[in-house]
């Protein structure tokens, strides 16, 4: 038990004395630039899965 209260210790220390924390507005620039590029990713994804579902579609009413 001792060694576990000294990990909590140390890590305490650890984060509120020795972690450099970004600033507001770098972490507002970094979550807009996340979901600007989830919300691309998304929509290319989607167009891809519209234009396999489209072929296909067309594919098997050729049969």
């Amino acid at each position: 038990m001792n060694k576990f209260s000294q990990l909590v210790k140390e890590s305490w220390i650890e984060v509120t004395e020795n972690v450099t924390w970004p600033q507001f507005s770098e972490l507002q620039s970094s979550s807009t630039l996340v979901l600007v590029a989830s919300l691309l990713f998304a929509l290319v994804v989607g167009m891809i899965d519209f234009s396999f579902k489209s072929v296909l579609e067309l594919f098997y009413q050729s049969f």
